[in-house]
């Protein structure tokens, strides 16, 4: 199979105004990515998986990724002129990145046996309305786990055939993958014992006497 550097300039030949970025794995696995934009990325992967040389007709797996705010810190040398002298010395920098969610995608060739090509679409940031295009209409077997995306990550896929919950209830908020989720004191559909949802509730409250009121609470149950 052709390498991604290859791959990703004969996409962007076959597609005009593609915008795609290869994404280093420095993991174990080193299965590096192709970024698509959200213009282009049902264009582009149609044409992953029409090409005669790659068909890559069959989506295997697709999953959300949450990636929080996050501050870099950057030691740096610098030169700086201290008492007519010249002098090198550290300076620490910091560089703030916002976060985002992305949908992850692993395409294998049933066709030519050979995969699998990993391509990753990203949202503008972790806002409750962050929208991806869907591939589903390129990869019918998405569907299913674009909607797993949707129901746990909270990305909303424009394009999407039947874009609801699949895991949780219909009337659940939040989404439990994020990676700043707070698991609720107690659930509607099924009621977590007393004393377990006591216990979590003295999590709310600052140390002080109002715990009183939580305990005559046990004593009378």
């Amino acid at each position: 199979m052709e390498s991604l550097e290859q791959i990703k300039a004969r996409v962007e030949a076959a597609v005009p105004g593609a915008k795609i970025d290869i994404i280093p794995n420095p993991g174990p696995a080193q299965q590096s990515s192709l970024l698509l934009d959200h213009e282009h990325a049902a264009a582009v992967a149609k044409f992953l998986r029409d090409d005669s040389a790659l068909r890559l007709d069959f989506c295997s797996n697709a999953t959300g990724v949450d990636w929080l705010d996050r501050t870099v810190k950057k030691t740096v040398k610098v030169k700086k002129i201290v008492d007519g002298e010249e002098k090198e010395s550290d300076e620490t920098t910091e560089e703030f990145f916002p976060g985002y969610l992305e949908a992850v995608y692993h395409l294998y060739s049933m066709t030519h046996k050979h995969g699998p090509v990993i391509i990753r679409v990203r949202t503008a940031d972790r806002a409750e309305n962050a929208r991806l295009p869907s591939l589903t209409p390129v990869y019918r077997s998405a569907e299913f786990q674009e909607r797993e995306i949707f129901d746990l990550y909270g990305v909303r896929f424009d394009g999407h055939p039947d874009l609801r919950r699949i895991l949780m209830w219909d009337e659940f908020v939040d989404y439990p993958m994020r990676k700043d989720y707070r698991e609720p004191d107690d659930y509607e559909y099924e009621p977590t014992p007393h004393d377990d949802v006591l216990e979590k509730t003295k999590m709310h409250y600052s140390a002080r006497p109002q715990l009183d009121g939580a305990e005559n609470i046990t004593a009378q149950s």
